[in-house]
């Protein structure tokens, strides 16, 4: 998931000229844009950080959705409409070239709502420790267990200071991935422009295939919600 993160990023960078995944900048641009009487800018910017709001209110809805129906694929299903909402991006993406105008905008919407989509769907499964859309957190958690890992212990020490390795590997394991992803997203944009969005979407299916078909196996697509214990 965080190299799917990072070629959308880095390939919607070069669709629309701005990163989507993140809201930092958006909220730092809304700031500025209000400041500088950039009216239509900083309005723009807050209709972008509420597409990604509803990304993470969908991933919400569903997981909480699925999981009163007790169903396997309940973490799997939002990564379904990510992949779908990639292909659609991916003809946003061509429709620019005839409409920047209409489609521009629409493109950095549909980015912001993916990636809060993806972004809500890791942080529930990890109980909110992880996030693939950006690396900020990661790397702050790198930084610490580096520095927790070279603290020099006394040997009379009560209490020692111990770096979590596992934790370090995941994180780094996942910064790794999302630059991978930025390169070769970027330089899929770049050669093949937006059918790079074809191998993402596929990507996410086989993630997903296992719950999903196992549900359909039980004809557990929707069913009732679970009785409630007397």
């Amino acid at each position: 998931m965080s190299f799917v993160a990072g070629a959308t990023n880095a390939g919607g960078f070069l669709a629309v000229g701005q990163y989507t995944s993140h809201m930092t900048g958006v909220l730092s641009s809304i700031a500025d844009n209000l400041v500088l009487g950039q009216l239509g800018l900083a309005l723009a910017g807050f209709v972008a950080l509420l597409a990604f709001l509803g990304g993470a209110m969908t991933t919400a809805w569903m997981v909480n959705w699925s999981l009163r129906r007790q169903l396997r694929s309940a973490f799997a299903r939002p990564l379904v409409v990510e992949a779908g909402l990639l292909l659609v991006f991916g003809l946003f993406g061509a429709a620019i070239n005839f409409s920047a105008g209409l489609f521009m905008p629409l493109t950095v919407l549909l980015l912001c709502f993916i990636m809060g989509l993806q972004n809500a769907v890791i942080t529930k499964i990890s109980n909110a420790e992880i996030r693939t859309t950006h690396v900020t957190g990661l790397t702050t958690d790198i930084g610490i267990e580096i520095g927790k890992m070279l603290y020099f212990n006394r040997a009379d020490s009560q209490m020692k200071v111990v770096g979590n390795r596992r934790k370090l590997k995941i994180h780094l394991t996942l910064v790794a991935f999302f630059f991978i992803g930025g390169v070769l997203g970027a330089t899929g944009f770049k050669i093949w422009g937006y059918i790079t969005t074809l191998p993402l979407a596929f990507w996410l299916i086989l993630l997903v295939w296992g719950p999903i078909t196992h549900d359909i196996r039980r004809g557990r697509i929707a069913p009732r919600p679970a009785a409630a214990p007397r």
